[in-house]
């Protein structure tokens, strides 16, 4: 499927909802399609023809919040008041747009602290996917695109769901649903009935469709090889707090960063001084370093070539900060083996995409 050129403000044209999700059902297309209307967009990502998530940019956080209290009275380790911490760090951006997807940074930051497992967000993720798509179908008018890269490509998956079904599900009668959630067949593995639905033979009589009334097994793959159970459950286990050691030879620099980050989740330690900060380094052990490279003394290439001969910093994550974009700053950045690169100035989004994208 092509990138489909939009007028986003100027007009909206007829739409056909199902025709554009079936473009996006081929094992070829990876990337996300955005619709927009006059009431909000819809972000739809699939990887390889699979939905991987979807959600609706009017109500991002309300769904997530809802089927979370939802799964804190089946889960031990989910606390039944896990939105108010996940309002405080993720939404801080919403205002300004300045964090691409925070929802799905949510799941992802919530199986990172095992409040929930793999396994528990794939099944999240279905069901936000499914009120996604019900008020998707029923749009009329709109203009839309479908860009090829997205912000998911760097984050971790934990379904490849099947569009198909999902849409099925969508069109089925709600009393039909109701019933279909509580029976027996329904609380099999969904991974196992996935695949026992891949194998089948079609039906020559029925048509490659979105339109069916036939009922369908779960819709989704789980991406991984979790124990087998009708309830998941883990130990309670302390909340992480991560290590962000900062150096940079400008306290602004480092004030903004502290501000940026929150404090129940991150530990933000900032040093001026390079040629000081190698031994805090070793004394601290963060779990990611935020390094500039035009500093006095020792500049970020020279302090991060040093890191990475000492044996308990080979493989933490180091990434360069600058203002400097060129080929061969980056090209210098990957021979000292940095880990990534964030380019000043940078927003808050920015510093939360590539600190989440080493650290999950």
């Amino acid at each position: 499927m092509k990138t489909l050129p939009i007028s986003r403000y100027r007009f909206f044209q007829k739409l056909q909802p199902l025709s554009l999700l079936k473009k996006i059902t081929g094992k070829s297309v990876t990337g996300c399609l955005q619709v927009f209307s006059a009431s909000g967009s819809w972000s739809i990502y699939v990887d390889e023809g699979k939905l991987i998530y979807a959600c609706y940019s009017e109500k991002m956080f309300e769904p997530l919040y809802r089927n979370l209290q939802r799964l804190s009275q089946q889960i031990s380790t989910l606390p039944r008041e896990i939105h108010e911490q996940l309002r405080a760090i993720f939404e801080t951006g919403i205002e300004n747009q300045a964090i691409p997807n925070p929802d799905y940074l949510a799941i992802c930051w919530l199986v990172n602290q095992k409040y929930i497992s793999p396994f528990q967000a794939a099944i999240l993720i279905e069901q936000l996917a499914l009120e996604v798509l019900e008020s998707f179908l029923n749009l009329e008018e709109g203009s839309y695109e479908f860009i090829p890269e997205s912000f998911l490509d760097d984050m971790p998956k934990f379904c490849h769901l099947n569009l198909r079904l999902l849409v099925e599900r969508c069109q089925m009668p709600r009393s039909e649903a109701a019933y279909r959630q509580t029976s027996p067949a329904s609380q099999s593995h969904p991974s196992e009935l996935f695949k026992i639905n891949e194998l089948k033979p079609k039906s020559k009589g029925t048509p490659n469709s979105f339109r069916t009334n036939g009922y369908k097994p779960p819709t989704y793959s789980i991406n991984t090889n979790e124990h087998r159970g009708q309830r998941i459950t883990q130990p309670p286990v302390d909340k992480k707090i991560y290590k962000i050691f900062c150096i940079d030879d400008s306290p602004t620099v480092l004030n903004t960063i502290q501000s940026y980050l929150d404090e129940q989740t991150f530990c933000v330690v900032g040093v001026t001084d390079s040629l000081k900060a190698l031994m805090q380094i070793i004394h601290t052990k963060p779990d990611i370093i935020l390094l500039d490279i035009l500093m006095p003394n020792l500049d970020g290439y020279e302090l991060c070539s040093l890191l990475r001969k000492h044996s308990h910093f080979k493989n933490t994550p180091v990434i360069i900060v600058s203002e400097k974009v060129g080929f061969l700053d980056r090209v210098k950045a990957k021979m000292v083996k940095a880990s990534g690169y964030l380019t000043k100035p940078f927003t808050q989004g920015d510093l939360l995409k590539v600190i989440f994208k080493h650290i999950i």
